[in-house]
């Protein structure tokens, strides 16, 4: 238990299972693939911690200027006093420019990674003693019981980071349909979402000159030898990034610079020089179209703020009554 009166941890245990599982059906798939959740662990968590500083890297600093800069306009958006649930709550950078404004009465972040999700809530909690912090470590993209949330308390959801963009189309759909249970009708949603722009602007932001976002791709091969007891060799393997016009996204993945193997649980995976694992997706969306989906699935978009250059924007949405 924490010493902390307004800190509570919730423990779900995503599971070295689903991990291995999940690993293995990827790789025997065609193409070969593995979800982005399983890059954080607590070294990945630092890892895109520091790709957030990188000067290529401009969604993170883009984002918390657009908070700081409308934060009166957002709180009036989404009431004070709130219940309010962040999804993927890494680090603590943004939450605190959205604490600093709507003051809510609990906050619940949502994160897969413990060490970092505990670090960051404990400091919160630490640094807002009027705010009562109940983090759950858990892989929320998969059903699961929430903390009790007083029934007096307004709901409202923040998702910062473009991680929306980690999703298929049909998979934000889905998404945005359980964060409109979640929250109920008249509930708000806070998000971050990555513009359409100049691919020589994407191709740069994910694959900065210090190599931090190639470390940051391979590790979940390093999560794999040491959580799998994969036999395999990093080096093997390079990262490979680009902008996908046809499909408006940013494919990440890690490629082969030579025949190699994978073996995971008496499984082998043979690799030709050139053969890849698709690790990562991020779709751009046009304000239009992303307006246009969560309509499909019932929300109202409110606002949306966006910076001089349009590279970035966060969004208000309600769930339509």
């Amino acid at each position: 238990m924490s010493v902390l009166p307004n800190f509570e941890l919730y423990d779900l245990k995503p599971a070295v299972a689903d991990f291995r599982r999940e690993v293995l059906a990827g790789l025997a798939a065609s193409p070969r693939c593995i979800a982005p959740k399983f890059f954080y662990d607590a070294e990945g968590s630092r890892l895109f911690d520091a790709i957030t500083r990188q000067p290529e890297y401009y969604p993170t600093r883009t984002e918390i200027g657009l908070l700081r800069a409308h934060g009166a306009e957002i709180a009036k958006r989404l009431g004070r006093h709130a219940a309010l649930i962040e999804l993927g709550s890494g680090s603590d950078v943004k939450i605190r420019s959205v604490l600093d404004v709507l003051r809510p009465a609990e906050y619940l972040p949502l994160d897969i990674s413990l060490t970092h999700l505990r670090d960051s809530a404990t400091g919160i909690a630490r640094d807002y003693p009027q705010i009562r912090v109940r983090a759950t470590c858990v892989d929320y993209t998969r059903e699961f019981p929430l903390p009790p949330i007083a029934p007096e308390a307004h709901r409202v959801v923040f998702y910062p980071g473009s991680s929306v963009g980690n999703f298929e189309p049909t998979d934000v759909r889905d998404l945005l349909r359980w964060v409109a249970g979640m929250v109920g009708p008249g509930g708000r949603l806070l998000i971050g979402v990555d513009l359409k722009k100049d691919p020589a602007r994407l191709n740069a932001a994910y694959n900065d000159a210090a190599g931090v976002t190639a470390a940051f791709n391979r590790n979940v091969l390093v999560r794999m030898l040491k959580e799998l007891r994969a036999q395999l060799s990093v080096d093997d393997f390079v990262h490979h990034a680009f902008y996908n016009a046809a499909l408006g996204r940013i494919e990440m993945h890690l490629r082969a610079q030579r025949a190699t193997r994978i073996e995971i649980a008496g499984q082998a995976f043979d690799f030709a020089k050139g053969e890849g694992i698709h690790t990562e997706n991020s779709y751009k969306y046009s304000e239009e179209a992303f307006g246009a989906l969560a309509a499909g699935v019932g929300f109202v978009t409110e606002q949306v703020w966006c910076d001089a250059d349009r590279l970035f924007s966060v969004q208000c949405l309600r769930v339509a009554a």
